[in-house]
């Protein structure tokens, strides 16, 4: 048990979750605050933010901190706000994300440039404004983490025309791997998950338009389970991948496997 504490237990640390409300971002969080960090939940829905966190707080130590990361004003403010609570950040999740499907040829400027701000462009800038509390963290044996939240749609053609979103994801799994090798030598490590389906609202309408054929499709034959985030999650952020970095690590089910 102390060997599995000292692998994947959190106790002290300061960890920051974007989009972390609901989700795939809650599930990061209640994760985070289980293994005993200290968990920052941003999330534009302001009382859904200050709901989930006095929930998950019943099990550990959770704060809300509402923002509306699609503006670098919004971005710059968040930074802010946690830079006058904390000194140091031991684990940041760029979560936040929207996606956007229309056809083809009638795609319009204002979803593509909605889904690349909010998926590519935020977690960029959030993370470089947030540079000075993951290097107060950072330390040779235990580095800071960043954890980008990217998508199996990012690692294969998706059957859907979300074009930005798909676009959007594999980017984001780049920029993780150009990062990881930038700040490598600071100590901190950059990784990302790249998820398949779960039962989170977003994967709602494709639920409702496929029905169960959906998940049959799906080589493991499920959904994936806020325990299949956490494992991942907790994995990249404690010490147990403290070695790890540059990976994007596909948490889908199989669905990366098929052509």
């Amino acid at each position: 048990m102390k060997m599995l504490e000292e692998l994947f237990g959190l106790a002290g640390k300061v960890a920051l979750v974007t989009g972390g409300a609901r989700g795939i971002g809650e599930m990061v969080a209640q994760a985070l605050v289980g293994a005993g960090a200290r968990v920052y939940i941003a999330s534009r829905d302001a009382t859904a933010c200050d709901a989930v966190a006095a929930r998950l707080s019943e099990a550990g130590d959770c704060r809300a901190l509402p923002c509306d990361l699609s503006t670098l004003d919004g971005i710059a403010r968040l930074a802010d706000a946690l830079a006058q609570r904390e000194s140091a950040l031991d684990v940041l999740v760029n979560n936040s994300g929207v996606t956007w499907g229309a056809p083809l040829e009638a795609f319009p400027e204002a979803g593509w440039d909605k889904v690349m701000r909010l998926n590519l462009k935020a977690p960029f800038y959030l993370t470089t404004k947030l540079l000075p509390l993951l290097r107060s963290a950072a330390r040779a044996e235990t580095p800071a983490r960043v954890v980008n939240v990217g998508s199996v749609d990012g690692l294969h053609i998706s059957g859907f025309e979300n074009y930005p979103y798909s676009a959007s994801k594999a980017g984001l799994h780049h920029l993780t791997r150009h990062l990881a090798r930038k700040l490598a030598p600071e100590h901190i490590t950059v990784n990302a998950i790249a998820p398949g389906p779960f039962e989170t609202r977003m994967l709602a309408p494709v639920r409702d338009a496929l029905g169960e054929q959906f998940v049959r499709d799906i080589p493991r034959g499920r959904l994936g389970t806020p325990a299949d985030i956490a494992g991942a999650v907790l994995y990249l952020a404690a010490q147990a991948g403290a070695y790890v970095t540059g990976a994007v690590m596909p948490v889908d089910g199989g669905i990366s496997t098929c052509a």
